[in-house]
This record gives structure tokens, sequence and C-alpha cells, in this order.
């Protein structure tokens, strides 16, 4: 039925319908629907929230919202919820299938979760089915996993072989500190910081003075230890002369004389002297933050004391 307001030419009902909606819908045919904002809003929240962001509006004030199957901007969010969804209720029974899936889907994290569930618990996993149907259906995939375990085992050994490596270049440092510290202000057992590292080096030198092992070629141990610091001292000594801790001039001569002779004998300990070095500026560097952040933890309490 025709509206007495259409003027005519073929107008309809509709048209009127079209003309008042304030949101037009683009659909895949390339087909424009005319709609409401608030029948939309009030039929599905989805809907609402792309209303409440719509900032695109043709003539007249008229929202465009286009579906073209699924919304481009809820994809990523979609898959994420997927991947979360999944990786929740991962087991050794079903990983092999949810890692196969996360390769087709292009689920890189979903993939990560799968590979590490499968390096934990990788004797469970070699007991299911799935992995069975693997070995006999898909050997290229079985080869890839097993050399990204193989992968992540190595590099898991080359981490802890760093964090020791580090750790004994951490203490050589501390070592090399409290040297400096007794035979320049003494050490006061109940006041230093490193007193453990601090004991240890004075009993070193204790047994030294006594020790009738100290010349070479009969070193002992305790003593060769000991000489071996007072060198890694000298080695990294920056102290104008003269210095405090005992040899230390001594040993600077003969690492020069070394230096013009023999370079490659004297390499390793040039390397090692510089690992030193380096942890002993970063283990400075992160006092001094430690005291910077105490410092300003106690700023705003002494303000709070003046203030009373």
């Amino acid at each position: 039925m025709s509206s007495p307001t259409s003027g005519g030419g073929g107008g309809g009902g509709g048209d009127n319908i079209g003309s008042s909606a304030d949101v037009r819908i683009l659909t895949s045919g390339k087909r424009r629907i005319p709609a409401y904002s608030r029948v939309l809003a009030a039929a599905s929240p989805v809907l609402k929230s792309f209303l409440e962001k719509a900032e695109t509006r043709s003539d007249g004030g008229v929202i465009t919202i286009s579906i073209l199957g699924v919304p481009h901007e809820a994809v990523g969010w979609l898959k994420r919820a997927c991947e979360r969804a999944l990786a929740s209720h991962l087991a050794a029974e079903g990983v092999v299938d949810v890692l196969v899936l996360a390769r087709r889907c292009d689920a890189a994290w979903l993939h990560l979760r799968c590979m590490k569930l499968i390096a934990d618990d990788f004797a469970a996993v070699e007991r299911t089915e799935a992995w069975r149907f693997l070995q006999e259906h898909d050997p290229c995939l079985e080869l890839d996993i097993l050399q990204s375990l193989q992968d992540a085992h190595l590099r898991q050994k080359r981490r802890r072989r760093k964090r020791e490596e580090q750790r004994v270049y951490t203490e050589l440092s501390e070592a090399m500190e409290c040297l400096q510290h007794i035979f320049s202000e003494g050490c006061a057992s109940g006041k230093c910081p490193n007193s453990a590292t601090c004991r240890g080096l004075q009993q070193l030198l204790h047994h030294l003075a006594l020790c009738d092992r100290k010349k070479k070629p009969h070193f002992c141990r305790r003593c060769k230890r000991l000489w071996q610091l007072l060198r890694l001292h000298a080695s990294i000594c920056l102290q104008p002369e003269p210095c405090h801790v005992p040899l230390c001039s001594q040993f600077k001569q003969n690492m020069e004389q070394q230096r013009k002779g023999t370079e490659e004998e004297d390499e390793k300990w040039r390397l090692l002297a510089k690992k030193v070095a380096s942890a002993r500026v970063i283990s400075c560097l992160v006092k001094r933050k430690r005291q910077e952040g105490f410092q300003e933890q106690e700023e705003p309490w002494l303000k709070h004391k003046s203030l009373e």
C-alpha cells in the first residue's frame, strides 16, 4: 500500500521506513538493509557495541554496518579466545591433536603451549594413541617435534651453563672487593657486608703464612687458590701505586713481560679478568640501584617525621 506522502513514482511503505532508519546494514551481496539502532542494540549486545563504536556515517547521519561473514575486528579476539579455551584443557592424551590444529590455524601461542607440555611430559605423550598415529602417518611432523625438543634441551643447557658461569664471576668479583677491603681498611666481622667471603680469604691468608708448601713446584691447593686470587686482583686493579694488596705490583710487572712474550698462553687469563671486571661493574650498578630505591622509600618517611 502506497504512502500518501511518497510523492508517487513507485515509492512504497518500505521507502518511508528506509528514509526514517538511522542504520544501514551492508551485506556480502552488496544489499543495503535499513534498520533502527535501538532495535538492533536491544536484539544483540554485539551489534550494540558496533553501534557505540561506529565513527563513519553516511549522508543524513546514517550509520553503515558491514556484515560480510564474521566481522574483521572480531577475528583476532575470537582466535585468541579459542586458543585460551583449548590451552586450559590441554592434557597429554590430546596435546598432539591440538598441536596439529594449532599448526593448521597458524596459532603460534597455542603451538608453544603444546610444545611446552610435550617437553615437560614427553614420556606420557609418547604412550598415547595420537603419538603412535603421528609416527605412522606423519613422520615429518614427528621429526619436527623431536628436533624442537632437542633444540629446547640444548638452549636450557646453555642457559644453565651461562647462569653458573655468571655466578662464578660474581663470586670472584666479590672476592676481589674483599681483598681490597681487608688490606686497605681491615675487616670488622660485625660490620662487613660480605663477612663469609672475608672470613674465607682471611683463613687462606693465615694458611699461606704458615704453609711449608707455598713455593713451586709443591704448591698446596689452598695456597694455589690464594695465589690465583692475588693474580686476578692485579689483572683488574685500577688503584694507583702503591696498591695495598700484597704482590699486586709484582704481578703487574710479570703480566707486562708476558704480554711482550707469549700472548697465546695468557689469553684465557685475560678473558677471565675481563669477565670478572664486567661482573664487578654489574654488581656495583645493582647495589647503586638498590641504594637509590631505599633512599626513595625513606624520603617520604623523613618528610613525614619533619612535619611532625
